[in-house]
């Protein structure tokens, strides 16, 4: 329904506001709206936040984001978790209609004091309404402006005296006040939009791997002896494959290979045996005790342990014979062990979620409630995409209803729409396609989609490699391509993940063309010689390590919404900044970096400065994180970027001069 003054197409909007649009503790976004009334008085409009707690939060004035446009905006930034809402107010502005005709009319000496009586009494008006400590300022100018012993333009100029138009901006004289309806907003924690993550398999720290012996797992306790190196990278999250009993039917052996030995592992996601299933713990890791404390020791050392939450079970599965009615059936009678033709996963049994579906809500919620009660408060969900996208909005939502600190990652390498409907419906991240995307133009715009009206309910995690990829440009571009591709995923993403292996720049495949490694820790144990790679000089830790301290140095880095790009002239070379925007003051990082990792790379970068808070003609100190220097650019800038030595520019810009 249209208002008196109308209001149309507010954003951000998900799903016309069936679900809410998310954002966390102290994360500025724009609220738009197109707003306009009929004739040529003045229109002004704001938004109102509505906290969890029902009140009015921060009244914010909107701004047309472009004359002529009829579209306004306003940033705003929540400060607690929970359920807010949003609206946008449109309201005719009088004093601002007032202003504009005497700027035309008192000049001319037309109607002249009839035009100040009626500044003087709007001023009245505006009076009464505005707080009582700030109503003598705006009573001083209606009485300046009826003062006749002094000139009519020096009685104008009192009503657009600084001080006036302050207290008038924050306490406008509205009329016709229009409202819209009421839009959801979900604010979590940081923890949701901002994180490096780093998986690692506890069975492969502190394993014995020798020829002609059986291997010997590490444990939970072996595994917590790597945590002091990962912490010391500057990671956020430490994610660990399934934990959980591993079953003996059609294992797998190395390399996938379908003809496992005695003393073959088998793989993680192919969970359940006599053991235990989803809510037990693999022997060889240890017990809930030793899981206890390789939590805390993550705790203590700043790091949260996020589990893989996989809903599959292996042929060996307790569900298999306690609930037969939870699995797909075929002709023959057996069950139906996943496909994804021509791949076959014979040690895997997929759940048939149509046919009990209460059950399996109930069950998930159940063990996924053993798990937080063990200190687990993110969960990386396996393949959700293959499950109902109903079932995980019910799961999310009982999980959360009580939890909010929860957080789930969506390992969703799927087709875009359901990608996308499972960040709307609950999911507070999302696997992406950035491990596919290595082009200028693949990266700019992928980046533009993530940034743009997908980040007000999806949050992307930008992992570089998984136990699964293996992408043809790190197996063909050595150590340089792991450090550029680690320096856009740390840069362009809040979130960014990196699996085991990655800082030593493992990139040997299966076979030419695919992206399996050869080896694959899925299938077997992997003990690493850490010492070693450190000694030698084979690891790119000590970038890692810089990169994840930038980050939290730069709160541009942290966000999602602002991400810029400037022109280079080569097309190996991409350029982009980021800003964030405080009550603590402004950020800007611009990076720079050669996207290949074969060749040197000289280009001229062009600023876009306005952009920048810069004028045309500027030249600004800025300081290289990834050096340590400083060097003055202006609106043209020479790079010259080697792989291996200076692969990129990542640059701190001093806080604008001039708004953006």
């Amino acid at each position: 329904m249209t208002g008196r003054i109308p209001i149309r197409d507010v954003r951000p909007v998900v799903e016309r506001g069936r679900h809410p649009a998310k954002a966390v503790v102290g994360e500025t976004f724009l609220v738009t709206a197109t707003v306009f009334r009929e004739g040529h008085d003045a229109v002004a409009a704001n938004v109102v936040l509505r906290g969890p707690d029902g009140e009015p939060g921060p009244w914010t004035p909107m701004r047309e984001l472009a004359p002529g446009t009829d579209r306004w905006g306003a940033e705003v930034a929540p400060d607690a978790t929970g359920r807010w809402t949003y609206r946008v107010e449109a309201w005719g502005d009088p004093v601002a209609t007032w202003r504009h005709t005497a700027k035309i009319k008192i000049p001319a000496g037309i109607d002249t004091e009839l035009v100040l009586e009626e500044g003087a009494l709007l001023h009245e008006r505006a009076a009464k309404v505005a707080p009582v400590p700030l109503r003598e300022t705006i009573a001083r100018a209606a009485a300046a402006l009826r003062d006749t012993t002094r000139p009519a333009p020096a009685r104008f100029a009192a009503a657009l005296a600084p001080d006036v138009q302050r207290v008038l901006a924050r306490h406008p004289l509205r009329e016709l006040v229009t409202r819209s309806g009421k839009l959801p907003l979900l604010v979590e924690r940081e923890r949701a939009l901002f994180g490096s993550w780093y998986e690692f398999f506890p069975r492969s720290e502190g394993a014995v791997v020798k020829p002609g012996k059986p291997p010997v797992s590490g444990t939970f306790r072996t595994a917590a002896r790597r945590l002091p190196a990962i912490a010391a990278m500057g990671f956020d999250v430490v994610y660990l494959p399934p934990v959980h009993p591993i079953g003996t039917t059609f294992r797998k052996g190395p390399n996938n290979s379908l003809s496992p030995g005695p003393h073959d592992v088998g793989v993680p996601w192919a969970i359940g045996s006599h053991e235990g299933g989803h809510e037990a713990i693999h022997p060889d890791l240890g017990t809930f005790e030793d899981f206890d404390a390789f939590v805390g020791r993550a705790r203590d050392l700043g790091m949260e342990v996020a589990l893989d939450f996989a809903l599959q079970c292996s042929p060996d599965h307790p569900w298999v014979q306690k609930h037969p009615d939870w699995f797909q059936h075929r002709a023959d009678g057996t069950i139906a062990y996943a496909e994804n033709p021509p791949k076959k996963y014979q040690d895997i049994y997929p759940l048939a979620f149509d046919k009990d579906m209460p059950g399996l809500i109930a069950e998930t919620s159940r063990i996924l409630r053993l798990w937080m009660d063990h200190g687990v408060r993110i969960f990386r969900v396996d393949n959700p995409h293959t499950k109902p996208v109903v079932f995980w909005e019910k799961v999310i939502a009982d999980i959360n209803g009580t939890d909010p600190d929860v957080i789930f990652l969506a390992e969703a390498f799927t087709r875009p729409a359901m990608m996308h409907t499972l960040a709307a419906i609950g999911f507070q991240q999302s696997y992406t396609y950035f491990t596919w995307r290595n082009s200028k133009q693949e990266l700019t715009e992928y980046a533009q989609e993530l940034s743009g009206e997908a980040a007000s309910y999806m949050r992307p995690n930008f992992f570089v490699n998984t136990p699964d990829i293996l992408h043809e440009f790190l197996q063909d571009g050595g150590r340089p391509a792991f450090e550029l591709r680690a320096i856009l995923a740390a840069t362009l993403s809040p979130t960014w993940g990196v699996y085991s292996g990655y800082e030593l720049c493992e990139n040997t495949p299966l076979r030419a063309g695919s992206e399996e490694y050869l080896h694959s820790e899925k299938y077997q144990l992997r003990p690493r010689d850490w010492e070693s790679a450190e000694r030698e000089g084979r690891t790119i830790a000590p970038l890692i390590t810089t990169l994840n301290a930038t980050r939290r140095r730069n709160p541009a880095l942290r966000t999602l919404r602002d991400v810029h790009f400037h022109r280079a002239d080569k097309d190996a070379v991409l350029a982009y900044s980021k800003t964030a925007t405080s009550a603590q003051g402004s950020n800007t990082v611009l990076v720079v970096v050669n996207l290949d990792p074969h060749h040197t790379q000289e280009a001229t970068v062009s600023l876009d400065m306005p952009h920048l808070g810069l004028d045309w003609h500027a030249s600004v100190p800025v300081h290289d994180e990834l050096t340590g220097e400083t060097y003055h650019w202006g609106r043209t800038n020479y790079v010259r970027l080697e792989p291996g030595r200076t692969p990129a520019h990542i640059l701190v810009l001093p806080p604008p001069a001039t708004p953006r």
